[in-house]
């Protein structure tokens, strides 16, 4: 197993992965993946075995504290000095789920997010979720009341250094 940060070259592995991870109106298209990719591509995490990528972790960097839908299609937000690592997905393949790959890359986007002198991590997800994410630190915000994305409920949750 190895990780490293994501390249351009990655697009198509990226983008196949999010569609075995999400349903079509919650997984990111194509094209959101290769702006991502040229905007921030710094902000993401694969993890691979041998040539296979696994799981992969991505989210730009913002001074905004909330993730907000709009946020998931306009990469131009980003700002490399911002305050807050958000986390927008987070896919391991589904036949290598529950093997502890996704934490790898969470606790390296933490680690990561420390060590440039952010002041967190943000993320989303659904309320099943909420106790996994507690396990690394994140505090449950709530039902988040800025992401309706994909029209799902998503509960807004934060680790602050």
């Amino acid at each position: 197993m190895h990780i490293r940060t994501a390249r351009e070259g990655d697009l198509d592995v990226i983008a196949a992965v999010e569609a075995e991870c999400f349903p079509p109106a919650e997984a990111a298209s194509r094209g959101e993946f290769a702006e991502r990719l040229r905007v921030y591509g710094g902000h993401f995490l694969l993890l691979f075995e041998g040539d296979e990528l696994i799981s992969f972790v991505d989210g730009f960097v913002t001074d905004q504290p909330d993730i907000t839908d709009e946020m998931y299609a306009c990469a131009d937000m980003h700002d490399e000095n911002g305050a807050w690592q958000m986390i927008f997905g987070v896919n391991t393949r589904p036949r290598y789920r529950r093997r502890g790959y996704a934490g790898e890359l969470i606790k390296r986007m933490i680690n990561d997010a420390r060590a440039q002198g952010r002041r967190g991590v943000v993320l989303t997800c659904k309320a099943r979720l909420t106790a996994y994410y507690a396990g690394f630190g994140f505090i449950n915000e709530g039902l988040s009341e800025k992401s309706r994305h994909g029209g799902a409920e998503w509960y807004q949750m934060r680790l602050t250094f």
